[in-house]
């Protein structure tokens, strides 16, 4: 799985902020509410059609990305 499975980005969808495919929501929210504290869950309720696979495969590639950067 890699990003563009996951992650849209269209001008003609939100401006072409980068965002959940299938959604209008943008990555940038999941990673925005994280660093706020909310918890995954309360994130998932919060937006319904997030898909918990989705958003977990999000954070399992940009943790490979930072661990990648860092060496």
């Amino acid at each position: 799985m890699d990003l563009q499975d996951l992650i849209v980005s269209d001008r003609d969808l939100m401006g072409g902020e980068p965002c959940f495919r299938g959604t209008r929501v943008p990555v940038a929210t999941l990673f925005d509410n994280l660093a706020d504290g909310v918890s995954l869950d309360q994130i998932l309720a919060e937006w319904p059609s997030l898909n918990r696979a989705d958003v977990v495969g999000v954070l399992a590639l940009a943790g490979q990305y930072v661990r990648r950067a860092a060496a």
